[in-house]
């Protein structure tokens, strides 16, 4: 007898909550008001080397790798006497040390993985952050013991908003993607995530909340702390 069969006889409540085998989130701007210290980081660097950080051309940047960040500006202001790989570092170095000092939890991320937590439901990460940030990030806020598996895009052929990072992640858990939850704050993390296969929770910052991007999302919240029992129940299926 199939998994899914035993599903149907369970009943269509029971059946819906176990069809969510994975949460998967996003890590910048969802775990982490980390967004800012990126955006001050990249801009001490890059105007140190004689960058013009105009904000049209910055705002390109914001869902970008650190290394895309790196090569763009390189490709708009060449520079000399540092590697892409130096800036790079510099860069990571900076919103490293922004975290370590000032990195607080968004609202009600605790809960949330704690709620996973108790329905053994395993738990993900899948950011475009560089993976030695994983850890101060995770550190930071005490939750590393929540994760059963975490990917970055370091590590992929392709960042955000290809999907990689999300079909990674989900291999790492042993889960199929259309069994995966996936929380993000960006459109170009949420276009990764539905691009993989899976369902989607999507908790934009107030400004861009009404955004109609954000409309292909299965399930759209002003904060991760809206999210509950009935949530669930709601996306099992």
């Amino acid at each position: 007898m199939t998994r899914r069969v035993v599903r149907q006889q369970l009943g269509y409540s029971k059946m819906k909550n176990e069809m969510i085998e994975a949460a998967i989130f996003d890590m910048d701007g969802l775990l982490i008001d980390s967004e800012p210290m990126w955006k001050a980081a990249e801009s001490s660097v890059f105007t140190s080397l004689g960058v013009d950080l105009n904000e049209v051309l910055t705002a390109k940047t914001a869902t970008m790798t650190t290394r895309e960040v790196a090569e763009f500006w390189y490709s708009q202001s060449p520079w000399a006497g540092k590697s892409l790989e130096a800036v790079e570092d510099d860069v990571i170095t900076e919103v490293k040390r922004q975290i370590l000092a000032e990195g607080t939890e968004m609202p009600s991320v605790s809960n949330t993985l704690e709620f996973f937590k108790e329905r053994r439901i395993a738990i993900g990460l899948a950011t475009n952050s560089p993976f030695k940030l994983i850890s101060v990030v995770f550190n930071k806020l005490g939750i590393a013991d929540y994760f059963d598996a975490i990917s970055s895009s370091e590590f992929e052929a392709r960042g955000k908003p290809a999907p990689d990072v999300y079909v990674s992640a989900a291999k790492k858990l042993g889960k199929p993607v259309e069994d995966c939850l996936a929380f993000e704050d960006s459109f170009t993390g949420l276009s990764a995530a539905k691009e993989a296969g899976m369902k989607t929770v999507v908790v934009p910052c107030l400004q861009e909340f009404e955004d109609p991007r954000f409309d292909i999302s299965d399930l759209k919240l002003r904060s991760l702390a809206e999210f509950d029992e009935d949530c669930l129940m709601r996306l099992g299926g």
